[in-house]
């Protein structure tokens, strides 16, 4: 499996392109605000040849979801997503007042919900879905067992964990989720976090601050 990671809007968030061989891919947080990082996504998409099989957020506070729109035009493809965090969509232009900007556009609709254990398939490749609330009700991360990696969303970062005073959150399921779904995986799996860089398991169970 290969991927690649953009970083997009002013938090910045990262947006992770999974493919295989078969030229089958998916997005994961299509985080892109401005114009020029969407057209850099659908360049990379298109000038890979790569044929755009899932649009899926980790979870679906706004600066995941700023892209969702603009590949729904392009590629004519739904965003998926936990049902638990769908409300936010709606919250989503008062969420960027609050931050002092404006929405670049209305958040697409969920095309399809993803659930605790769901598999999402594309070319040769297999990403399990792994509930992981706390962050947010519907927090979800990717687990590719073949390639021994995940994609966290904010759950899981490194040497911190995602905030958790936002509507829905809560610190303590959170931190039990992560001991129970995530740090039973295997220490050498890597960590792709939505913001910032990669660690692994391993040393989250040993380093992170939360867990000591």
């Amino acid at each position: 499996m290969n991927i690649k990671r953009f970083e997009f809007n002013m938090f910045p968030v990262n947006c992770y392109v999974l493919w295989d061989d078969t030229k089958e891919a998916i997005v994961i947080d299509a985080g892109c605000y401005y114009p020029e990082e969407q057209q850099r996504l659908k360049d990379f998409l298109v000038n890979n040849g790569l044929q755009l099989k899932h649009l899926l957020n980790t979870h679906l506070h706004l600066d995941h979801i700023f892209g969702n729109a603009f590949m729904e035009r392009e590629f004519g493809i739904k965003p998926e997503a936990n049902q638990e965090d769908e409300f936010w969509l709606a919250k989503a232009a008062g969420h960027c007042r609050m931050f002092g900007f404006q929405i670049n556009e209305s958040p697409a609709p969920l095309g399809g919900y993803i659930c605790d254990g769901d598999v999402i398939r594309f070319g040769n490749t297999n990403l399990e879905a792994i509930h992981v609330p706390g962050h947010s009700p519907g927090s979800l991360v990717f687990y590719c067992r073949a390639a021994n990696c995940l994609f966290s969303g904010d759950a899981l970062f490194k040497g911190s964990i995602g905030r958790t005073d936002l509507e829905g959150g809560d610190f303590e399921t959170l931190r039990e989720h992560i001991c129970s779904n995530l740090f039973s995986l295997p220490a050498e799996t890597v960590v792709y976090p939505g913001h910032g860089e990669p660690t692994s398991i391993g040393a989250e169970k040993m380093t992170n601050p939360f867990f000591r």
